[in-house]
């Protein structure tokens, strides 16, 4: 059996499969947002709990939303801020009594949907989460990118490409630099760029609601987002060259995405012709726990 756990900065979900993929038990609770030994003890209950409801003790992969230090062994780079510069996988296996994988969410969200999703026999994946954050996760054969420095496909914390006079230098990052990706294309930018054009503070799925329904306003708001989408999916397209990009948060759900950003990266694309598919997530919101679970091979067993 494999645990994946999804910690993300809301709420925390475990998921067990059995060793052909099939969902054996589930649970989600909310992110002790601010507290890290609340959140330790959350995760090491969901597993407890887990395995306690099947009988059956199993392997633990920790999806987080930002990666250890190769250096130092610390958490890094998370916007779940609480969980910076602390040994979580180590203070976690202490807890549960046995070794703990951890890799950033979206190296997880990735990996599900490349194994066993929608990138299905693709040979290079690309996922790309669109949510509280942006991140992304490479996959080549079937394996985790990972990278000498452990940030392969960290796009978000690069400057959006080819920023126009109006979106220069761009709104600040938690990071401490401006103008990121994920300044103009997670949920909460969307709502803010929306917000400053029109004075109305909406949610990311009410934008998308309100275009829909042919307000105009809306509209052009959805419309500055896919051709900035475009542009930054370009940049990767351009350097990993990936068969498949799947989508992953709460704006993959906008189905208009998947046929209108294609349309406007072809301009920014060092090609004459463009094969990548950009598609939606098989598993949805399960993708990351799947991912998580799927970080232990299924030769090893848990110890």
């Amino acid at each position: 059996m494999r645990i994946g756990i999804d910690l993300g900065g809301t709420k925390i979900a475990a998921l067990a499969l059995d060793d052909s993929g099939r969902a054996l038990a589930r649970r989600r609770v909310p992110t002790p947002t601010g507290d890290y030994q609340g959140t330790l003890a959350a995760v090491v209950r969901l597993v407890e709990e887990i395995e306690a409801e099947l009988g059956e003790r199993g392997t633990v992969g920790v999806g987080i939303p930002g990666s250890n230090s190769p250096k130092t062994g610390l958490v890094r780079n998370a916007n779940s801020t609480w969980l910076i510069g602390r040994p979580f996988e180590q203070d976690l296996a202490r807890a549960l009594k046995r070794p703990v994988r951890l890799a950033n969410d979206a190296n997880c969200f990735a990996l599900s949907e490349a194994l066993d999703g929608a990138g299905r026999g693709a040979d290079v994946v690309f996922g790309a989460i669109l949510g509280t954050g942006v991140g992304g996760g490479i996959v080549v054969g079937g394996r985790v990118l990972t990278g000498a420095n452990a940030i392969a496909g960290e796009w978000g914390h690069n400057p959006l490409p080819s920023k126009r006079a109006d979106e220069e230098p761009g709104p600040p990052c938690y990071c401490g630099r401006r103008g990121c990706i994920e300044t103009f294309l997670s949920g909460p930018a969307l709502s803010s760029d929306h917000l400053h054009a029109t004075g109305a503070r909406l949610e990311a799925s009410e934008i998308a609601g309100r275009a829909q329904a042919g307000d105009a306003a809306a509209e052009a708001t959805l419309r500055r987002y896919e051709e900035r989408l475009a542009r930054a999916l370009a940049a990767i397209i351009n350097i990993i060259d990936p068969d498949v990009i799947v989508l992953g948060g709460g704006l993959s759900r906008i189905e208009r995405l998947y046929e209108r950003v294609p349309q406007q990266w072809t301009k920014h694309i060092f090609a004459d012709c463009v094969d990548t598919r950009l598609v939606p997530p098989q598993h949805g919101d399960a993708s990351g726990t799947r991912g998580a679970a799927w970080l232990w091979p299924l030769a090893v067993e848990p110890e």
